[in-house]
């Protein structure tokens, strides 16, 4: 009995330790410190998509500084599109108030360049650095959008 009792309370101490490495872990990802607009203030055929298109139109309309910086490869330059930020926010004015493009629903060119720029952000990257790598990446889908 005296080792049944024992051998509970060594893996129940093994378990609580796992668990706060693991908590640990999760506190310092820095994945939690990418700035999100909330779901709820995107339209609702954005809050209706699959998650990594919500994603990336949160991430876009929260960081227009970085994405405006990163170009798209989709060929929606032919359409006034500017940086792959435009793939997701038509007009923002002075008081914050953004007009959403629909582009990015149905491109999933658009959506992996935001994904992979998010990604990039949490593993410590610069802007400058992500826009490298989506260079490097894209460029083989056609001309940058940046002009």
């Amino acid at each position: 009995m005296f080792s049944q009792s024992r051998k509970l309370l060594s893996i129940s101490l093994l378990v609580i330790l796992l668990l706060m490495i693991l908590s640990a872990c999760s506190a310092n990802n820095p994945s939690t410190n990418l700035h999100m607009m909330p779901l709820d203030q995107m339209p609702a055929d954005v809050q209706v998509s699959a998650v990594v298109v919500q994603q990336a139109y949160q991430f876009a309309a929260a960081n227009p500084d970085v994405m405006k910086q990163i170009p798209c490869y989709c060929g929606c330059g032919n359409i006034g599109h500017t940086s792959n930020y435009s793939c997701y926010v038509s007009n923002a004015d002075d008081k914050g108030q953004i007009t959403f493009d629909s582009h990015a629903l149905g491109c999933s060119i658009c959506v992996d360049i935001t994904q992979d720029t998010m990604r990039l952000l949490r593993e410590g990257k610069s802007p400058q650095e992500a826009r490298a790598y989506i260079d490097a990446t894209y460029s083989k889908y056609g001309p940058s959008n940046i002009p």
